[in-house]
């Protein structure tokens, strides 16, 4: 049990360090382009400390991969299930996305197409990948 919580805290403060610089570029997009002229220092500090917290888990949570005797499917579904539950939330509590039920529900269109997407995607080149690999063998033998 130690090796997988290790793991989880060494992913999720891996991915933890990179949270608050992308919301500081995103800070910095705003501001260049005026769309937000002043940031207070409370939204600021709560928002650093929102977004490290949703990279933390984000990237830990990536563990769940590691754990053989959890098939492949749902592996992915647990994974799917809590990124969208640590993002809505998040987004709800720094009021990035409204709390209504449109939203939310673009949102959640928006979050599992992404999501679907990026698995089409791994599987594609996992599957690209193997076969050469196969190939390869094959011609050693």
């Amino acid at each position: 049990m130690k090796k997988p919580v290790m793991e989880f805290l060494k992913r999720g403060l891996t991915a933890a360090s990179g949270g608050p610089l992308i919301l500081a570029v995103v800070y910095g997009i705003l501001g260049y382009t005026g769309t937000v002229d002043t940031v207070h220092i409370s939204q600021a500090s709560g928002e650093i400390v929102t977004i490290l917290i949703l990279a933390f888990l984000a990237g830990g949570i990536t563990t769940v991969y590691q754990c053989e005797r959890l098939p492949l499917g749902i592996a992915i579904l647990l994974h799917a299930a809590v990124l969208y539950i640590i993002y809505i939330v998040i987004y709800l509590l720094n009021g990035w996305l409204p709390a209504k039920a449109d939203a939310v529900g673009i949102f959640t269109v928006i979050f599992v197409t992404g999501y679907a997407i990026v698995w089409i995607l791994i599987y594609a080149v996992t599957k690209k990948k193997t076969v050469q690999l196969n190939q390869y063998l094959h011609k050693q033998e």
